[in-house]
């Protein structure tokens, strides 16, 4: 087996940003299968769901139940989406202790996301932290379109950067730059994560990709490069988001790990990862989009990876 480097851990998104475009509830039952079923195959951590209204984003109407199923050994692994101090509040009630708080960097994509300006969501963040501490908690700064928005175009490196040093955020242990419509190339990602590292408090840096473009495996090994040592992705490249025009899936996971081979990711992994993945999406009625997956059900049986 070939040693691959750059490496750096996944967080499979498929549970929120995977389903939030699809517009069906998955029941809790199948969430939490979906949930154990990629941990027991290794997936390091996973994001099951977000607090945004269920009558906004149907797909998440049951993130508190499914937060309440599962146990704290579980939880360890998985993160929530937030927006508010009182999205905290809601998701610590119910068991979470793992928290993306996110806004965009653009003022326009934000209001349509959520509802306010870019600095009511920083200016709100110092109470998320303390909500969070509050409960021994972990919580990201994540910064959606960090690079283009579907409504004012190129974001400015120079505004995603005021953002993460600003006072405000300091207090959370992570960073996520997010190429929120995939429109971002490899030098541009590159150039942002290294001017975060750089710039910035010392925090773990997260990428998160689409592959609107075709270059969601691109970007992140170029992340990767550039320091990130968490990166999203999704079953089959299922997801975007439903408040920016022109986000369509997410990388897919099964194409981050084929090209990133951490340890724990061998070709037995992958064919469970597969089924998963082949099941949850023809019960969703959406498309397989990896590449991966499409090589893994080829006729080339020579190669260890074919199913």
């Amino acid at each position: 087996m070939y040693e691959f480097e750059p490496k750096a851990q996944l967080r499979d998104v498929t549970l929120r940003d995977g389903l939030q475009l699809t517009g069906k509830l998955l029941s809790t039952e199948r969430k939490l299968e979906v949930a154990r079923g990629l941990l027991a195959a290794g997936v390091p951590s996973l994001e099951i769901g977000s607090m945004a209204r269920g009558d906004l984003v149907p797909p998440m109407a049951n993130t508190l139940e499914v937060i309440g199923e599962l146990t704290a050994e579980e939880l360890e692994k998985c993160w929530v989406w937030v927006a508010t101090p009182r999205h905290i509040e809601k998701a610590a009630a119910a068991g979470a202790r793992n928290f993306q708080y996110c806004f965009s960097a653009s003022d326009s994509h934000n209001k349509a996301n959520i509802g306010r300006e870019t600095e009511v969501s920083l200016a709100a963040m110092p109470e998320a932290v303390e909500i969070t501490r509050s409960v021994d908690g972990q919580i990201q700064l994540c910064i959606a379109t960090s690079f283009t928005c579907p409504f004012e175009g190129q974001v400015p490196q120079d505004r995603v950067l005021d953002i993460a040093r600003d006072e405000r955020a300091h207090g959370a242990t992570d960073i996520v730059i997010c190429d929120t419509l995939g429109q971002a190339v490899p030098v541009q990602v590159s150039s942002l994560i290294t001017r975060v590292a750089q710039e910035t408090p010392q925090r773990r840096i997260v990428f998160h990709g689409h592959d609107t473009w075709g270059l969601g495996v691109a970007n992140t090994l170029a992340a990767i490069t550039a320091g990130a040592t968490l990166v999203d992705g999704s079953l089959g490249g299922l997801g975007g988001c439903p408040f920016a025009p022109g986000a369509s899936g997410n990388t897919s996971s099964e194409d981050i790990l084929f090209a990133t081979r951490p340890d724990w990711f061998q070709p037995d992994t992958l064919a469970t990862m597969v089924d998963i993945s082949e099941k949850l999406l023809a019960e969703l009625g959406e498309p397989m989009r990896s590449k991966t997956v499409q090589g893994a059900r080829s006729n080339a049986a020579a190669f260890e990876w074919v199913i």
